[in-house]
Order: structure tokens, then sequence, then C-alpha cells
């Protein structure tokens, strides 16, 4: 939690955070100053210390709003600056970063960088700031592990009810599409409207933006829509242009933020439409079974690595392959269990194999996190994953069992559309 900051600032021996960009769609930034319409900005935060925002004047009043200690990025005249470096602008802003830090009092140790914005023109500002500034040492972290993410790992209760939220809308607008798709006709074994003219994958799409936005949130990085040899791929996102067809099984993995790029919920149904062959009911029943068991053997504070692990175990003995045996497997289970999930779609704590596996991936109190076994058989046309966003309680109980731990449950009916599932 962001109350941890200083704490595991202290443990990884990192004397300031350097965040740098836009507010919004930009998580270290996001995270520091609630969002807003900030559309570039500085802040630092030194360890032991409150954050300062660097603001532009035309967006006073919006740094105004994060309750943060601001200041005017106006008294470090750029043009100043630049008269100074000789027109050199990357050395300019290295000047003016200088003047920011010195302000306040750091003039050595290990500053920390984070945030999303264009490398091109940063990585000669920070390599001039390190010259101006030797006693400066300028980081990078571990990917995937760093202060700002550990931080991130868990939650408290306003962010947790945030992400509840946005499961809330999710599974709504994926009642949505269910309901769409059941009103649908079939012919030649493909899905038609009304006129005969065949249901696309692209126009499932456009819907489930046009949804989403109707329930205020955002689709920044789309959907996997996939049916087929495609969903069979876990990433692929499906052809648009592609007819719906029966009997195909579709991975429907929806992962929408809040506006601004927020807070997410992330989730996964497998569907056939018309029917299911038996071949695609036992690779459903294999992947259900191991996520039945899955969620109902989590315990807090136990590493993550055990229950992936755990899902190998399930998945070899019903005869599956899986990436612990052979890690460049494309069929069978190819994927790591599942991921932590916040401002970021993907972020700490990870489920990864005991080999690549991190004493901080841990189920914390606090941690919010998917599960979401699948198996893959390209060649077979087929591909299924389930997946559900959890949570620890803050308070440090353990987790729920069965459907209590998914943060929004859902009663799972079978009828036309294989697998629908309805949410209260």
């Amino acid at each position: 939690m962001k109350s941890d900051l200083d704490r595991l600032m202290a443990e990884n021996d990192i004397d300031a955070m350097l965040i740098t960009g836009p507010a919004q769609h930009n998580p270290p930034m996001f995270y520091m100053t609630g969002g807003g319409h900030l559309t570039h900005a500085d802040l630092i935060k030194p360890a032991g210390g409150e954050p300062v925002l660097f603001y532009f004047p035309m967006e006073r009043d919006e740094a105004a709003a994060t309750g943060l200690a601001v200041k005017n990025q106006g008294a470090y005249p750029y043009k100043e600056y630049l008269q100074k470096a000789g027109g050199d602008r990357q050395l300019a802003g290295a000047m003016r970063y200088r003047a920011m830090l010195e302000e306040m009092g750091l003039t050595a140790g290990r500053v920390a960088l984070y945030g999303r914005t264009e490398i091109n023109e940063k990585f000669g500002v920070f390599l001039n700031l390190q010259e101006l500034m030797p006693e400066i040492k300028l980081i990078g972290e571990p990917p995937g592990n760093s202060v700002l993410l550990q931080a991130m790992a868990t939650k408290d209760e306003e962010e947790i009810e945030r992400i509840r939220k946005m499961g809330r809308i999710t599974t709504e607008v994926v009642a949505q599409v269910a309901d769409y798709l059941s009103r649908q006709r079939a012919r030649n074994g493909q899905l038609v409207d009304a006129d005969g003219n065949s249901i696309t994958i692209g126009m499932v799409k456009r819907n489930i933006n046009r949804w989403l936005l109707d329930h205020g949130a955002e689709n920044p990085h789309g959907t996997i829509f996939a049916q087929g040899h495609d969903a069979g791929v876990p990433h692929s996102t499906g052809n648009s242009d592609a007819p719906l067809l029966l009997g195909k099984t579709i991975v429907f993995d929806i992962f929408p933020t809040e506006p601004g790029g927020g807070y997410h919920y992330d989730f996964t149904r497998t569907w056939c439409l018309g029917y299911a062959s038996e071949t695609v009911e036992a690779l459903y029943d294999d992947v259900r079974t191991t996520y039945d068991t899955l969620l109902s053997e989590l315990q807090a504070n136990t590493p993550t690595s055990a229950y992936h692990e755990r899902a190998c175990d399930l998945f070899e003995a019903q005869g599956h392959a899986t990436s612990r045996q052979d890690s460049n497997t494309l069929t069978g289970f190819v994927h790591s269990l599942g991921h932590g999930l916040g401002l970021n779609i993907h972020e700490a704590p990870w489920f990864r194999g005991k080999e690549f596996a991190s004493e901080r991936d841990v189920l914390y109190p606090g941690a919010v996190m998917t599960v979401e076994p699948g198996l893959y058989y390209p060649e077979q046309e087929m591909g299924c994953r389930l997946e559900d966003t959890v949570v620890v309680r803050p308070d440090g109980a353990q987790v729920a069992k069965g459907a209590q731990a998914v943060l929004v449950a859902g009663a799972r009916v079978r009828g036309w559309i294989f697998d629908v599932v309805l949410f209260q």
C-alpha cells in the first residue's frame, strides 16, 4: 500500500523517486496523484518526506486538486536554462531537474525513475542530469519488482472497492454481450442477424466498447474475443472480420479500466455458440476442475508459486502438457496461473514457477490478483480459459473460499451459449 512506500524505499536503498509524464494512463503518476487532467508533470518523492508535484501553469487547478504539495514549473524558467545550455534542449531539461532536486535538498543518493514518457526525449535529459549531478545515481529497478510495484501489490479498502465497481461494470457488459448473441439466429453454421447478415467478431467488439463507455469505463487495451484456432493462442485478440461460428470455442477476455487509466478489472469466460462438442466439453471440464480446486485452496500469506505449481500438477495429471515440463510448449497449459491487478493489468504479485519466483510474490493481505488456468490446442481449433479477480482481505483474514473470494460473484448457467455467466 502507499503507506508502505517509505519502508520499501528504505529497504531498497532508494533516496527519492522521480516520476514523470501525464497523470492519466500512467500508473506511477496516477498512483501518486489520483489522476486528473495533467498532460505532463514531474513528481519527486523523497524518502521519509512528502511528495511534491511540479506542474505547468495551465494545469494549476488540476494540480491543486490532487491535494499534494505543488510547485509551478514556471519558477524554473526553461528559457533561461536553454540560453545557458547554448540551445541544447536536453541539457536545459537536465538543468531544470537539477534545480528542482536541489531545492528539495536532494544532491546525492539513489533516485529511482518512473513514468510513461517519450524515451527518445528523456534519455538524453537524464544522461545530462547524471553528468550535472555526479553524486546522484539515477537507477532503474528490476522488471516487475520495483519499489512502486511492491507498494501497489497490496490495496486498501478504497482501492479494492474501486476494482470491485469495475468488476460490476465488466460483468454487466459481459451479460449484455451474452444477451446480444442470444438474440441472433443460426444459419449454415454461422451466427446471423434478423436480415441474414453474418455477425462478426468486430461487431461484437464495437458493441463492447460502446457498452463500456455507457457504463463510464474505458477499454484502452482492447478485448480478446477469439474463436477456434485463435482461441488456442492465449493472447490472440481474434480476427475482427471473421464471422462467429457455431460450436467453436470463444475465449472472451475483457480488462477495462476506470476513465483516465485508473483501476482495472480482468475477467475471462469461454463460450460456444449453439453447441459444444464432447471434446470441447472435456477440455472445459478439465479447466473448470482445476479452477475450482485452486480457488478453494487459496490461503493468505502463502507464496504464489505454490499455486502455479499446483496448477501444473493438476493439468499434468489430466494428461496435458505444461510449461513446467517444456517452457516452449505451444499446447496445454502454456502461461502462468495469474497476476496482480490494479492500475496495471499485470502487476505484482506474479504467479510463476519456482525457478522464476520472487520471495515477494506472496498473497499478502490486500493483494488483488487473477486466477486464470487455461488449456490451448490451436491445431484442434480450441482453447479454454477461466479467469476471475480475487482479493485477500486487508484485515489479514484468510482468502475466502470458492465464489466468496471473487470480487464479483455470479452463477454459472448452461444454455444456448455454453458457459454463460449471469451476474447479480
